[in-house]
């Protein structure tokens, strides 16, 4: 009777130490400590059974560390442990040796005797079996199977608890996680959501790469947005795989035990399949992935990751909204600002140069008439350069089609390289009469001179004047550097000279110390055209 009060406190205490803990890894190994100590066990272990059949985790205790090394891995869920797992009812036994089920020790193993296994149910599903060899008694009785059983009962409820626990836990991380993605997502001009989200969810799955990639020209190769870590993020990975395929084309998130080929950090093993609306119009797909050898990738993971990417690219819509707001927003500025300058700043120069040329008629021919006519000219010059600017403002987003659309992009891109950006300015019908060869003949000879500006001029500034006429389009570039030089090298020249005389203009080049002036006069599609019946 004292014996088995004495069982009976131990079985308390063994209890009272499984429920003490809340994190899962410490409540198992606390399990098979407490049963160890219970029935006087030299060896224990818990199988945690994974879901396809086998074994997903193995904790043990009471073996060396050095027979743990010449064993390499750990057991599998065969022999007697398998048999446990096929039949989830006690095994008690006084000799492994002895029993037809057992598949014997693999080289290096400890030897043992006597084995009672018992298994741990949570919620009516077996969790995992517990496993327990060479008492001190030489054999296990009745008794102690009894206080295992219950000690077993007891640590389901531990389990239960601490995944919960565990989920609790996670889900917040998940939580907070997609809050900051979508804080960032929707906080930055221009962020780098497709790798963020990878490397985020790379961490919240513990797996060693993830990947948000999009279908490409082939079905097995996938244009890559994003991905974690620090390496160069390839263009393209192929995933020759028909269950990925199978996945991206169903748009159904799936979960694969392994997934090769795949670059990844080391061979590449289970993996995590997530398709998602990217809002691009074309499915995105995040793919993450583990280690050859690691744990396959939960239900539960599974879940938060489609949460995750979802809530991802609903912010990624969201910040691609915001920024078409902006747009318009924008858009409307430069039009308010363009129509301003247009209604009241041209007028009130136009007026002020009338004003100007009727004082100068007054005053009759003189220096003081040539000065009032310099200050004119000023004023006109001053008037096309605003309009330039009007026509600049006024220009929608990403538009390329027009003759003055590409020399400013042409001016602003290579021009703005010099100390004081290049300038460009418009007279006349300049989109009117250029023709799609025209306007690309007059775009290279602009990109052609301020290229020559930049490398060889040591120019401060530079100024493009584009005049049109009917039956002629000239346009100027000049700039305040030293000079061509002596260098015989004029290789860009020849070309914008045979350009001119392709279409029979006239290239002219003036160069000195204070500046140089490349001038191309091309006659319009008209007047370029020869007369029927002409030979010219």
């Amino acid at each position: 009777m004292l014996d088995t009060q004495g069982r009976l406190r131990s079985l308390v205490r063994a209890n009272r130490a499984v429920v003490s803990h809340l994190e899962l890894p410490v409540v198992l190994r606390t399990i098979v400590q407490a049963a160890v100590d219970l029935v006087g066990a030299r060896y224990g272990a818990l199988g945690v059974i994974a879901e396809g059949g086998g074994l997903e985790q193995f904790i043990h205790v009471g073996m060396a560390d050095g027979d743990v090394e010449r064993i390499g891995h750990l057991p599998e869920g065969h022999g007697l442990l398998g048999a446990l797992i096929d039949d989830p009812r006690p095994i008690r036994i006084d000799s492994i040796a002895g029993d037809p089920r057992s598949s014997g020790f693999p080289d290096g193993h400890p030897p043992m005797t006597a084995f009672l296994g018992v298994p741990i149910t949570v919620r009516d599903a077996v969790y995992g079996n517990l496993y327990l060899t060479d008492p001190a008694a030489r054999g296990f009785t009745e008794d102690d199977e009894q206080l295992v059983k219950a000690l077993a009962a007891n640590a389901g409820f531990a389990i239960d608890n601490a995944r919960l626990y565990a989920e609790t836990v996670a889900r917040q991380a998940w939580s907070a996680a997609a809050a900051e993605l979508t804080a960032s997502i929707l906080g930055s001009d221009g962020p780098r959501a497709h790798e963020e989200i990878a490397t985020r969810v790379a961490a919240l799955v513990n797996a060693s790469a993830a990947f948000v990639v999009r279908g490409g020209e082939h079905a097995s190769r996938f244009r890559v947005l994003g991905r974690s870590g620090t390496e160069p993020e390839p263009d393209e990975i192929a995933i020759d795989d028909d269950r990925v395929r199978s996945a991206v084309e169903g748009f159904q998130p799936t979960r694969l035990e392994e997934l090769t080929g795949v670059p990844a950090d080391g061979d590449s093993g289970p993996a995590l399949v997530v398709p998602f609306d990217g809002g691009s119009g074309e499915p995105e797909v995040l793919v993450a992935l583990r280690r050859r050898g690691d744990r396959p990738f939960s239900a539960f993971e599974l879940e938060r990751t489609v949460a995750f990417s979802r809530q991802a690219a609903l912010a990624i819509e969201l910040a691609a909204a915001r920024a078409d707001r902006e747009r318009v927003v924008l858009l409307e500025d430069r039009a308010r600002i363009a129509r301003d300058l247009h209604d009241h700043v041209i007028q009130q120069l136009f007026g002020a140069g009338l004003e100007l040329q009727s004082i100068q008629s007054a005053l009759g021919p003189g220096a003081l008439a040539e000065r009032v006519d310099a200050t004119v000219a000023s004023l006109d010059d001053s008037i096309a350069q605003i309009r330039t600017a009007i026509f600049a403002l006024s220009r929608q987003q990403g538009a390329t089609g027009s003759l003055r659309h590409r020399l400013l992009d042409i001016v602003q891109e290579v021009g703005g390289a010099l100390p004081a950006p290049a300038t460009v300015s418009f007279t006349g019908p300049v989109d009117v009469v250029s023709d799609p060869e025209l306007a690309d003949d007059i775009a290279a000879f602009v990109r052609e001179g301020l290229t020559n500006v930049i490398r060889h001029a040591h120019a401060g500034t530079a100024n493009v004047d584009v005049a049109a006429s009917a039956d002629l389009v000239t346009v100027e570039v000049r700039d305040d550097g030293d000079g061509m030089g002596a260098s015989t090298r004029r290789s860009g020249l020849r070309n914008l000279r045979e350009r001119a005389e392709r279409r029979a203009g006239v290239l002219e080049v003036e160069s000195s110390t204070r500046g140089t002036r490349l001038r191309l006069a091309l006659p319009t599609g008209a007047a370029a055209a020869p007369e029927p019946g002409s030979t010219r």
